[in-house]
């Protein structure tokens, strides 16, 4: 361990990169902590854990704690993951959208990189504004209310902010992806839940001390976290290797090489589960807003809620199906079929062209199906679990998920810049 940690700080691209993030983690944090002007924070914070019940917590897991605070980062990355998910299957039916992504090359992806920046600032604005009209209007038990200035300026205010707040994490999202190490928008949601570990050890350390939980409930939530962990990196790491041929001519022979090609068990990565939160808790946060007003809004707002079985549900679904949807975007077996035919290669016993993508698909699409219900019971699981222990704290399959996968990630791309510099040595030794 100790001698990689000095191979990396050997390494000055790799050093600055690291570096680079860290500054801008700490940018992020610090924006966390910085209020909207006109509310009463600490009362806030008080009405929100008394009445925010398990989807707060999952924002506010979200958003590193900005949400609690009402800061300038209130709202976190998810509106930009939301239009990236509107995006992406917008793609997959307009067929401009799609040249661009297919065809267009790096203009293309510029285009679709700016139509989804613009639909991040409309669904961060309507996001805002409904989030400063409920607060606005919301008056504690004792009649008092959050806000100290008028409702209108107070809302307008807010939505700008908070807004300008989602527009800054984007950005800072893709400084660390060109700069940085890692995906930025997933780093940044990374240090989100990480930032709230530190807070949940302590209060179930306090819950343990007082005897409000007991030593068994606490063990056994650390067994089935690090056994989660466990499982996350096995199916994260695993792969299935389908052998390919080389034909090889030399001069007076003909033979062969073989190699394989690797397909991921989860080839979609984290991508899966955030889309499936992003989709969930947008629905679910408009019904909270309106609960106190409309009883079909109370009703959604239960179905939704992560304590109902229906969330449980629903949450599986959108998992599997986004593991199907981003796979099919990343991987295309009939370009890979084309690309092995027109390099010479092919699969033992599979014709080249058309029955070379189709037994491809068939690989993909069954190991997929394997990969997604794995990575759907590894999230769901630890909730029920951790419902029944009654574990202060939401550090279930969701974020134990992000967390590790990114992580991974993270750890594969600092390795890939360690054999680089290996490589880069040999080449000038030789």
């Amino acid at each position: 361990m100790i001698e990689k940690i000095k191979n990396i700080l050997e390494i000055q691209d790799l050093r600055k990169r690291i570096l680079y993030t860290l500054i801008m983690f700490a940018v992020y944090r610090l924006g966390t902590h910085i209020p909207v002007p006109g509310v009463d924070a600490e009362t806030l914070s008080h009405y929100f854990n008394a009445a925010g019940g398990a989807l707060f917590n999952i924002y506010n897991l979200f958003s590193g704690g900005a949400l609690g605070r009402l800061s300038v980062f209130a709202l976190g990355i998810m509106p930009y993951i939301s239009a990236a998910i509107i995006m992406q299957l917008l793609t997959a039916v307009i067929p401009t959208l799609e040249r661009y992504q297919k065809e267009e090359g790096e203009y293309g992806r510029w285009k679709i990189t700016q139509y989804t920046r613009y639909l991040t600032i409309a669904i961060a604005a309507f996001q805002s504004f409904a989030l400063s009209t409920w607060i606005s209007n919301i008056t504690t038990e004792t009649g008092q209310h959050l806000i100290s200035i008028s409702p209108f300026v107070f809302v307008f205010m807010t939505t700008v902010i908070i807004t300008t707040g989602v527009v800054f994490l984007m950005w800072i999202g893709e400084r660390i992806t060109e700069f940085g190490i890692g995906n930025g928008i997933s780093m940044i949601i990374l240090a989100s839940i990480v930032a709230g570990v530190p807070n949940a050890i302590i209060s179930t350390y306090e819950q343990l001390k007082v005897g409000e939980l007991s030593v068994f409930q606490v063990g056994t939530a650390i067994v089935i976290i690090i056994v989660v962990v466990a499982g996350i990196i096995y199916i994260q790491e695993a792969e299935r290797r389908i052998p390919i041929n080389y034909a090889r001519r030399n001069i007076g022979a003909i033979g062969e090489t073989a190699t394989y090609i690797p397909f991921k068990l989860n080839p979609a990565g984290v991508i899966p589960i955030i889309f499936a939160v992003a989709i969930l808790m947008f629905p679910a946060t408009i019904a909270q807003m309106f609960v106190e007003q409309s009883h079909i809004a109370r009703v959604i707002a239960d179905l939704l809620s992560p304590q109902s079985y229906v969330y449980f549900i629903i949450y599986v679904v959108l998992i599997i199906f986004f593991s199907y949807f981003y796979t099919a975007i990343l991987v295309n077996p009939v370009d890979i079929a084309d690309n092995l035919r027109k390099s010479g290669a092919f699969i033992p016993g599979v014709r080249a062209g058309s029955q070379t993508s189709e037994y491809l698909n068939f690989v993909l699409t069954r190991i997929i199906f394997v990969g997604s219900i794995f990575l759907a019971a590894i999230a769901v699981l630890p909730m029920f679990l951790i419902k029944w222990l009654n574990v202060p704290f939401y550090f279930g399959g969701t974020s134990a998920l992000i967390v590790v996968v990114v992580a991974l990630d993270t750890l594969h791309q600092i390795e890939a810049h360690l054999a680089m510099k290996r490589y880069e040595g040999f080449l000038k030794r030789s």
